[in-house]
């Protein structure tokens, strides 16, 4: 006749607390293991996220208009406009890096309004 595991946790349950360490240490040792409690370490890669405080404007399509984003891709860089054609031309692009969030959603609605197919990272 075969024990259950409820015969088995009623037997603990009446035991001592002193007992109790007894059978794990004697459990510890015939099976080689240890009751030791294993190490979580998935709240502690939780608690080292912050809040992001830098943004990166990241043109990803220019878009039917285009004179329209490569206006407005000069006005909120102040780039030249070879240079500023030749950014939306080799889209997806950055078209500015380490910005705050309201200046980023400010640019990525002004990008989106000429045409612009726009992410902000």
């Amino acid at each position: 006749m075969s024990i259950t595991n409820e015969q088995i946790l009623d037997a603990i349950a009446e035991m001592s607390v002193m007992q109790v360490v007894e059978l794990i240490s004697a459990m510890e040792e015939k099976f080689g293991v240890s009751a030791a409690a294993a190490v979580v370490a998935g709240p502690a890669a939780a608690a080292a996220v912050e809040e992001q405080t830098e943004f990166n404007v990241i043109l990803s399509a220019a878009g039917a208009n285009k004179v329209a984003v490569i206006k407005a891709v000069r006005g909120a860089t102040g780039l030249g406009l070879k240079e500023a054609k030749a950014l939306v031309d080799g889209a997806p692009a950055s078209v500015k890096e380490a910005v705050s969030k309201e200046e980023a959603e400010a640019l990525k609605k002004e990008l989106e309004e000429a045409g612009a197919t726009v992410e902000v990272k």
